[in-house]
């Protein structure tokens, strides 16, 4: 494999539990470096446990590593300052800090120059520019879920875990989210999305994996999965 094409993160054989209720069973897979991979599946299939537990909130078995790094079972903010960042589903700003000073949390250190800079946000995302200097809790539910996204990037990952980026959005802010997406993944970030929407899961993903009770069922490009009606109905369809 060249160095290209190297993986950023490789899962192997990952078992997780919630008390005795056996979560994930044996998932494995792999996410290259600056490459977009989505984790579709029905909810409860076990995709925000996997990425909760390659970050370290849920308890391991098996093999996670991280940029060569065995990380299974560190805490979680020694797997952040390995590179690893994660946007969880809940829109986890402070509410009562600035756009601005939500931003500045995100930053390693106040010295720090990474790949991406607060003016930088605010030229991508002109709405978060404006309100700069506003309260996170009375953005709307888009400006939210931007402003968490740009936060993770100011740490400057080589690898972000988004938990269902577009939930509840209108489809205008949806497309934004998407075209942010692949900004980033164009900057050389790798991306782990897990998406509702297969839309756009299809529209950016390098490679897309389906999850089904706690285990990978399926692996393949989107055009092939798109031509798997089989697959798509057992697994995916309401």
């Amino acid at each position: 494999m060249s160095e290209s094409t190297a993986n950023m993160l490789e899962v192997k054989d990952m078992h997780a539990y919630y008390g005795k209720s056996h979560i994930l069973q044996g998932v494995s897979f792999t996410v290259q470096e600056g490459e977009i991979v989505s984790l579709l599946g029905r909810n409860g299939v076990g995709r925000s446990t996997t990425i909760k537990t390659i970050m370290g909130e849920v308890a391991p078995q098996g093999s996670i590593i991280f940029k060569s790094k065995e990380v299974a079972g560190k805490p979680s903010y020694e797997i952040a300052n390995l590179g690893l960042g994660y946007v969880p589903e809940n829109r986890d700003i402070f509410p009562t800090l600035t756009v601005r000073e939500n931003l500045l949390l995100g930053m390693k250190s106040a010295t720090s120059s990474g790949r991406w800079s607060i003016d930088e946000v605010f030229d991508m995302f002109p709405n978060l520019g404006e309100r700069a200097d506003v309260h996170g809790g009375v953005l709307s539910g888009g400006e939210q879920q931007m402003l968490c996204i740009c936060r993770t990037l100011m740490g400057d990952p080589d690898m972000i875990m988004i938990d269902e980026p577009t939930e509840g959005l209108a489809p205008k802010v949806v497309e934004q989210v998407a075209t942010l997406l692949q900004e980033i993944a164009n900057r050389g970030v790798a991306i782990l999305l897990i998406e509702q929407k297969l839309s756009i899961a299809m529209k950016i993903s390098q490679r897309v994996y389906v999850m089904g009770h706690g285990q990978v069922v399926y692996e393949g490009n989107p055009q092939s999965l798109l031509g798997s009606e089989s697959i798509r109905k057992e697994w995916l369809e309401v």
